[in-house]
């Protein structure tokens, strides 16, 4: 259930075109180009209580990226990639978040914001909001739409289909509000749910979900886009053994145009630094998420994830050259030989790309919420483990400037 995140921060992406000469008000509608790019980064700062004392809080950072594939019969089709990683709030866990999980997803949605989906899809979370009325609106105009929520409950509940939870959306077209410092047209957006699945999953399930909403949406007229969002949230599970889970916050979420990244042109610039300085171990590929920094047989205390001493001057270096390219956010990947079992090797490459990335933060090299950790344990091996020189080589931790 801890994963039922406030993925309504898709809806965002949603090109929305406001006609403000319109006779007597504006009249809003979805109206994307093919091609069009998008990427979307929220951020969510939730609590979470069970049986009504509070037991911890934490940060989570979503990053949607998404394209509009084509538009054929009014249906824009899109392709977007959901992204979400996680930290603790007071804990000793770190300054950075860990990785948490990715979904692909393929959709269409018409010019009113209706959204049609193939039922496999876990993402987008909320959908049809906001969907619009087919007239023109003015300020205090109100309005409600059927909508829903879907849910990833195969780990929390053992639920192999996306869950849904459907609800009526209410709206609001409040005029022009500021979102930091420049005025857009906004809306307002408002729902509850309560159901009681009447469904046994496991040893425990939920015999009663109930949820609110209340966010308000920000739309750039020049850019005939989304421009940002807020919202309230809260979200409570009674399960049938008795427990109770809650989840109250808030998020937040800005839209930016993506730019495509030149990956060919920068990772050469990279390995030319990298060559003129000096640094040893250290080499630069193009991958499909961007460009990888592999720092090759890292050096740790033995079994450890403290960086040996001289490992940092290294690091320091690395940090200089990252830090010429701010508009990308970082992910930070461990990986290890093939040696013990797959749940210590997990482990430990988890924890030293995360000593890597917190020592990159502490350097000022990026904000915590723009550095992401991920352990791979032996999963992706760029050498042959057969020999103790492939080995030292798969020993890695991999820094790698995000496409998206």
């Amino acid at each position: 259930m801890r994963k039922t995140r406030r993925w309504s921060i898709l809806l965002l992406f949603f090109t929305l075109f406001g006609n403000p000469e319109a006779l007597g008000g504006e009249t809003f509608f979805y109206k994307p180009q093919t091609g069009d790019k998008y990427r979307i980064i929220s951020r969510v700062y939730e609590e979470v209580y069970v049986n009504r004392r509070f037991s911890h809080s934490a940060e989570i950072v979503n990053r949607i990226a998404a394209e509009v594939q084509g538009i054929r019969d009014g249906i824009a089709r899109h392709k977007a990639v959901f992204q979400t990683a996680e930290r603790a709030v007071g804990t000793k866990e770190g300054r950075s978040f860990q990785w948490d999980r990715e979904y692909p997803s393929e959709f269409g949605r018409n010019p009113q914001g209706y959204i049609t989906i193939e039922p496999q899809y876990f993402m987008p979370v909320v959908r049809n909001v906001p969907v619009f009325p087919a007239r023109d609106l003015k300020p205090e105009d109100t309005w409600s739409a059927q909508a829903s929520e879907v849910h990833d409950f195969r780990e929390s509940l053992g639920i192999a289909e996306p869950y849904r939870i459907p609800f009526v959306a209410h709206y609001t077209f409040l005029g022009n509000r500021e979102w930091q410092g420049t005025a857009y047209p906004a809306f307002s957006v408002s729902y509850d749910f309560f159901v009681e699945p009447g469904e046994v999953f496991g040893d425990s399930y939920p015999i009663r979900i109930m949820g609110a909403s209340s966010q308000v949406l920000y739309w750039d007229r020049a850019l005939n886009q989304a421009a940002a969002y807020e919202e309230q949230f809260r979200m409570v599970f009674t399960l049938s053994n008795g427990v109770t889970i809650e989840y109250r916050g808030r998020a937040e979420a800005e839209v930016v145009e993506s730019k495509t990244m030149d990956k060919e042109h920068i990772a050469e610039e990279i390995a030319e630094d990298i060559s003129r300085l000096g640094i040893g171990d250290v080499s630069v590929r193009v991958t499909e998420e961007g460009i990888a920094i592999s720092l090759e047989d890292i050096q740790f205390q033995p079994d450890s994830a403290v960086l040996l001493r001289e490992e940092q001057h290294k690091l320091d270096t690395i940090a200089a050259i990252l830090k010429r390219y701010q508009d990308r956010d970082i992910l930070v990947g461990g990986h290890t030989a093939l040696a013990g079992s797959a749940g210590g090797r997990m482990q430990l490459s988890r924890e030293r790309a995360r000593a890597v990335a917190d020592y990159l933060i502490r350097q000022e090299v990026r904000g915590a919420d723009r550095v992401v950790v991920r352990g791979y344990g032996a999963e992706r091996p760029i050498a042959d483990n057969r020999t103790d020189a492939g080995r030292h080589r798969n020993r890695r931790v991999e820094i790698t400037l995000l496409e998206n």
